[in-house]
């Protein structure tokens, strides 16, 4: 035998920290699909659950932004908030 593999080993990747993944969603996913409004956009990341809050710009490509982010090792759903739904409107 020339080693043991853990489950730990096997599920590293899974294993990333939330600000890595959002740190990865904002490089590959956020600032590609919303060169203008990225910055007005929160990526917040919870336990693997992305949450994309605020002012979207384009909306049409929430879907896009949502599958492109759900394809990233560790995420496990993916949620839009628009800034108008955090006030109530």
């Amino acid at each position: 035998m020339a080693g043991i593999i853990s489950r730990a080993n096997l599920l590293k990747v899974f294993l990333r920290s939330d600000e890595e993944l959002a740190a990865q969603i904002r490089r590959e996913v956020v600032v590609p699909l919303f060169p203008v409004s990225h910055r007005a956009l929160r990526i917040g990341v919870t336990d693997g659950v992305v949450t994309l809050q605020g002012d979207a710009g384009d909306t049409d490509l929430i879907p896009t932004a949502a599958r492109l982010a759900l394809a990233v090792e560790g995420v496990v759903d993916v949620r839009y908030e628009p800034l108008a739904a955090r006030h109530g409107r």
